[in-house]
């Protein structure tokens, strides 16, 4: 039995890259095959034929990390990104062991012909069997049919774009003598030269559909800067509907106020991220994003997001900066640190810095509200009375922060943060959350 997850009520493969391949060739009979992402789920929400058609796929594969994120925040985890771009070569060099042949539909005119040249260029012994463009009148689908019949394909990638392509397959996949079909999108492209990938820093940033929408920002606006708020926002909403009841370090309430309003943010912020992004990766050398080990519930370590304000130096050279600490206690903050960027400075003073963490938020890792997840060498150095904050989810925003952050000395925020979980309620994280806002704007504390 294939391990699969359930997400927006459809069952995904849940396998590695060379597992979903094998898994897809070894079926007996004849297999449809659709990939899941953000764009389908949006598409899917208004096009009841084309849920129908993602319900009656044999297989749905998991598709970018807006997917891998929405899982997450139901407890889940992919254990691979199985786009069709990146599973098309694995698949063709498996097919070509196996001796099955594939045949190309979709595209715009030449364009199916010249990624099937290219891919048996790639992959020595591919039979490419036949080729034919996506422009045809739904009066010719027979005779398209009986097209590809006629070559005896084993495998049948159609590329006609979402949600065309899942409902064309869906429709007729009966009278499709193929072993194995598949609605793999721009895969045609990408393989002609037709359009250019994104580099693989993106790729492995998980950020390739920032650099589609560089390419063809008017025809990706709505898929992009409009999709993918929405996505989030679909995605936190049904996280709350997959929600415990209750957990001791987070009851349901905290939970779905978290996820909603996470959600809500996400959606309104998205230019802001954006922005903030550029920004960072063209004034200074280095990744957009910081990810730091930060202590969370239980002693749990976890990757905590930030927007890099550092230079790419900044944790080697913060142990000689520690005797320079103007923060009492064990936790190091210094106004002037000379490894601030000059973005770096301004997103902080603002704390832009700190919203990449609402995607830890959505991964359950931390709440909105709740005491501030501290670096492993800081609890390392706790005295007893402090290890009382691991006993609740950290979180972005708390009581100390509203009340002057960096100001605030080490036993102080111990206290705050200890009065925090005595009395915690969903009335008071909205309070703090009001009161974030105000401490955001005044800047007191934030350096």
């Amino acid at each position: 039995m294939l391990p699969t997850l359930t997400l927006f009520g459809l069952r995904l493969l849940n396998a590695n890259r060379i597992t979903a391949v094998n898994a897809l060739l070894d079926r007996p009979g004849k297999s449809t095959v659709a990939f899941l992402n953000a764009h389908c789920v949006n598409t899917a929400t208004h096009d009841g034929a084309y849920q129908r058609a993602l319900k009656a796929a044999d297989f749905i594969l998991p598709d970018g990390a807006g997917i891998s994120l929405a899982a997450k925040m139901t407890g889940q985890t992919f254990k691979a990104n199985l786009n069709g771009t990146d599973l098309c070569e694995p698949l063709c060099r498996e097919a070509a062991r196996r001796g099955l042949s594939i045949f190309l539909l979709g595209a715009a005119p030449g364009v199916a012909e010249e990624a099937g040249r290219n891919l048996a260029l790639r992959v020595p012994g591919l039979q490419v069997v036949g080729t034919r463009d996506g422009f045809f009148d739904h009066s010719e689908t027979e005779e398209v049919v009986a097209e590809i019949n006629q070559t005896s394909a084993d495998i049948v990638m159609v590329a006609m774009g979402v949600p065309l392509q899942e409902k064309w397959l869906h429709q007729n996949r009966d009278a499709l003598n193929a072993k194995l079909t598949l609605s793999v999108g721009a895969l045609f492209d990408f393989n002609a030269g037709r359009v250019r990938r994104a580099p693989n820093l993106l790729r492995n940033m998980r950020l390739e559909w920032a650099w589609r929408l560089g390419l063809e920002p008017r025809r990706m606006f709505k898929r992009y800067v409009l999709g993918n708020p929405a996505f989030l926002f679909r995605a936190a909403i049904h996280a709350i509907g997959n929600l415990p009841k209750r957990t001791v370090a987070m009851p349901r309430s905290k939970r779905i106020l978290d996820c909603a309003a996470t959600g809500l943010a996400l959606s309104v912020l998205f230019p802001l991220f954006l922005a903030t992004a550029i920004a960072v990766k063209a004034t200074s050398p280095g990744p957009v994003f910081f990810r730091q080990d930060r202590v969370g519930l239980n002693g749990k370590t976890f990757k905590m997001l930030k927007f890099r304000s550092m230079y790419i130096d900044a944790e080697a050279r913060r142990a000689e900066l520690l005797i320079d600490s103007e923060r009492e206690g064990v936790c190091f903050k210094m106004r002037n640190d000379p490894r601030i960027t000059p973005v770096g400075r301004f997103i902080r003073r603002f704390s832009i810095d700190e919203l990449p963490q609402l995607f830890n938020v959505l991964r359950g890792e931390m709440s909105l509200v709740g005491p501030r997840p501290a670096l492993p060498c800081e609890v390392a150095a706790y005295p007893t009375s402090a290890l009382r904050r691991l006993q609740a989810v950290p979180g972005i925003t708390g009581i100390w922060q509203v009340s002057g952050r960096a100001e605030i000395g080490f036993d102080r925020m111990i206290a705050m943060d200890v009065t925090y979980l005595r009395s915690r309620s969903l009335l008071l994280d909205l309070f703090l959350l009001a009161m974030t806002a105000r401490a955001v704007v005044s800047g007191r504390g934030a350096y």
